[in-house]
């Protein structure tokens, strides 16, 4: 999953929604990232201000509202999806939007 998050971002792509519904893997066993909608052409120094992702997954620049690298941005994202994967629950949970934005701002 990491090989292809760094192809992506290696052709200037930020994906900016990575969640475990947005990957497959297919019958050869290869990992494939799908759902562009939030997807932009990215450079690293360019920062994003856009409010986009899944609630569970969002870094805190973004619950903030603050500039954001998009980059940056997947990784946490991603660090999310493998906690995920490995304990079958989130890192950050809350009982609302509300909640699990203060969660994640504090960690």
């Amino acid at each position: 999953m990491s090989e292809a998050i760094k192809y992506m971002h290696s052709v200037g792509v930020c994906h900016r929604d990575i969640k475990a519904e947005n990957v497959i893997i297919s019958d050869k066993n290869t990992v494939k990232i799908i759902d562009f909608g939030f997807s932009v052409r990215f450079t690293p120094d360019t920062g994003l201000r856009v409010f986009c992702g899944t609630s569970y997954y969002m870094p805190p620049e973004i619950v903030l509202k603050r500039q954001y690298n998009g980059f940056k941005s997947d990784i946490w994202s991603l660090g999310v999806l493998l906690y995920l994967m490995l304990t079958s629950t989130f890192p950050f949970k809350g009982c609302n939007d509300k909640e699990l934005f203060s969660r994640i701002c504090t960690a």
